[in-house]
């Protein structure tokens, strides 16, 4: 026998919309910003030696610097947790996501823990176990979302999480350390702490949602787990497009990371001090907000074909975004400050679809049975992966290269590559989802209007 939703979850089904939407913004927003709080605020910290220089190892014949190490060490956990999440996440029945998103984050927490005492050799292992569970927890919150009329605002809230918490931890973690005697080591765990209990909150609102209703399925089709042999059905229909998304993200992925992971020392390449207060916060306010406006809009378009169009669209303009910002700041046009918050803003367009809307409005737009969260999972994965080999070839290959002058040289890269590949997979796309688009009488998606609890 079915069991009967809880009454709040049947309170939010029979709400208008608007209530609903805010809801849900408001407990995916939280579950994931707070996420953040165990997995950045490492890399507001310097790490260097007692002569002011970075300090680094001697692994296997190689130098590399503390904070690449621990970077690169999290992100192999991260990537790994990525391609885990492939199967774990695409898979994942509703009464298990609540269990394992604060299983997760504990087990992360726990890392920062031992990150905190353990020695510097062994620290490097700790921020790898750090690492290792949380790449999950975004595919855990987008099922939540996912296949709802008004999942572009949904997604739209949520992407705005990881936006703004990467600055916003990063000033914690600095304050924490210049206010209140918390050292490098300690601060990660520190923070985690702090952000702990509104996280365990978070995730009960959020799990109080009720699933899509009758109305989103008709417009958005029907969402479930998928099997082995669904991936791999969904991989062979798309691949050429997918093959051309997926290579642009590899890189895309890796300048975004690197401008957020370094953005101390890129900040200090620019003339701006560390001690500067909440300069992360200010500028990925800007950054947040002109990503934001334009893809809550999306959920306006009813149409999937125009809405996938559309999300293309937007991804081509932030990689046009990153080249002429970069340009600008060569040639005086724009300080420092605001070339970083336009190559954000440029990264950000181009990659938050990926996690969001773009393969939602794609399996709407082609009526697959299936989710999103599985193309979302591949992506990451093969993002991340491209994120630890830009900073080993960084390292390794171009040591004598400041940070600043790498990161202007891969705008020009990035802006130009995602023009060529972004422009090839529209073209892709638009052709194969040719004649499948949502019905013309489908009803216009409104927020004034109530959701409804689904019964299957």
């Amino acid at each position: 026998m079915a069991q009967r939703p809880n009454p709040i979850t049947r309170a939010l089904g029979a709400a208008p919309g608007g209530v609903f939407v805010a809801y849900a913004i408001a407990a995916s927003f939280l579950t994931y910003f707070c996420m953040y709080a165990f997995r950045k605020p490492f890399s507001a910290g310097q790490y260097l030696g007692a002569d002011g220089e970075p300090a680094v190892f001697h692994l296997l014949g190689l130098t590399v610097d503390w904070k690449t190490a621990f970077v690169s060490s999290q992100l192999i956990g991260y990537a790994i947790s990525k391609y885990l999440g492939i199967k774990v996440c695409s898979e994942m029945t509703r009464s298990r996501r609540a269990v394992a998103l604060v299983g997760f984050v504990l087990i992360a927490e726990a890392a920062l823990l031992a990150f905190a005492v353990l020695p510097p050799s062994l620290k490097i292992v700790a921020i790898f176990v750090n690492g290792l569970p949380l790449g999950m927890v975004w595919g855990l919150v987008v099922w939540y979302l996912e296949g709802r009329r008004t999942s572009e605002l949904l997604l739209a809230g949520l992407s705005a999480s990881f936006i703004l918490a990467s600055g916003v931890v990063k000033d914690v973690g600095r304050w924490l350390m210049s206010g209140h005697g918390v050292s490098e080591w300690w601060m990660p765990c520190v923070t985690g702490l702090v952000f702990l209990p509104v996280f365990l909150l978070a995730v009960g609102m959020l799990n109080l949602l009720p699933g899509p209703s009758d109305a989103d399925e008709a417009e958005r089709s029907h969402r479930e787990p998928m099997g082995s042999a669904e991936r791999w059905a969904f991989v062979k229909r798309f691949a050429p497009g997918l093959v051309m998304l997926f290579v642009a993200y590899f890189f895309l992925t890796a300048f975004r990371d690197f401008r957020d992971n370094f953005g101390v020392e890129v900040f200090e390449d620019l003339g701006y001090g560390t001690e500067e207060s909440g300069l992360f916060t200010r500028s990925e306010l800007w950054v947040a907000f002109g990503v934001l406006v334009p893809l809550g809009l999306l959920f306006m378009i009813r149409n999937n074909r125009g809405g996938l169009l559309a999300a293309l669209s937007l991804m081509l303009v932030g990689c046009l975004v990153i080249g002429l910002g970069t340009l600008g700041y060569q040639l005086g046009f724009v300080s420092g400050l605001w070339w970083m918050i336009l190559i954000g803003l440029g990264a950000y367009l181009a990659y938050v679809p990926y996690g969001s809307v773009l393969f939602d409005r794609l399996i709407a737009c082609t009526h697959v049975t299936g989710t999103a969260v599985f193309a979302i999972y591949i992506a990451d994965a093969l993002g991340y992966t491209g994120s630890i080999s830009i900073y080993f070839f960084k390292d390794l290959m171009l040591g004598d290269v400041s940070r600043l002058g790498f990161l202007i040289g891969m705008s020009y890269f990035m802006s130009l590559l995602g023009l060529v590949l972004l422009t090839g997979s529209s073209v892709y796309f638009l052709r194969t989802s040719r004649g499948r688009a949502t019905a013309p009488d489908c009803p216009r998606p409104r927020t004034d209007q109530p959701a409804q609890v689904a019964t299957a």
